[in-house]
């Protein structure tokens, strides 16, 4: 008889209690469903932050907050948003192109333009393939033009380059493409009614 019920007990221990394993495998699924979205808010965070530095650039060169562009000379009071900074290139292989480009009614326009598409849509969450590309192909542009692999200016002059090669224009464009990748219009944004558009759908590179 004590031998039996010492069976019984071996019995016991050897087959684990089906609640307790599905107690488990509900605590991994909770677990998981928070770390998503937590990620999917600090990508939507991300996403707004980096949108309101575009809209921000966009606003102060058109209305001259006073801030990066003075008082009274904003786009809309016949200033120029790329005459001061492309005129002033210092070194590159493009130093006489963007000296060329530089208060070209042509290059304020697309500069302007391109700061409003990428600030607006990251703002919303729309269209983030497409702010990505263009806002990465604004960067690539604006690293040349600063071309921070230079120790020297064309005027002999230090540069002070403080990296030959990650500087925040290489920063943004990263943070551009990964939130595109990310899909982070989903959150605190349109991008899924944005998907959902018949026009968009048909066009998956809108997204």
């Amino acid at each position: 008889m004590a031998v039996q019920d010492h069976s019984h007990r071996q019995l016991g221990f050897h087959h684990p209690s089906r609640h307790r394993a599905g107690n488990a495998a509900a605590t991994a699924d909770t677990t998981t469903a928070a770390t998503t979205a937590t990620r999917a808010y600090v990508f939507a965070g991300l996403r707004l932050l980096t949108g309101f530095v575009f809209l921000w650039a966009f606003l102060d060169k058109t209305f001259g907050f006073g801030y990066a562009t003075g008082s009274g000379k904003g786009w809309i009071d016949g200033g120029s948003p790329t005459k001061g900074f492309l005129s002033g290139v210092a070194a590159g292989p493009m130093e006489s192109t963007f000296h060329d480009w530089a208060g070209a009614t042509w290059a304020n326009w697309l500069f302007m333009l391109g700061l409003l598409g990428v600030g607006v849509a990251l703002m919303l969450g729309v269209g983030l393939r497409l702010a990505a590309v263009a806002g990465t192909l604004m960067m690539a542009l604006m690293w040349i033009a600063e071309w921070p692999p230079a120790k020297h200016l064309s005027d002999g002059s230090l540069s002070m380059s403080t990296n030959p090669f990650a500087d925040y224009h290489v920063v943004y464009a990263v943070v551009l493409i990964a939130l595109a990748v990310a899909g982070a219009g989903a959150t605190w944004g349109l991008g899924k009614a944005w998907a959902r558009l018949p026009f968009v759908s048909r066009n998956r590179w809108l997204i």
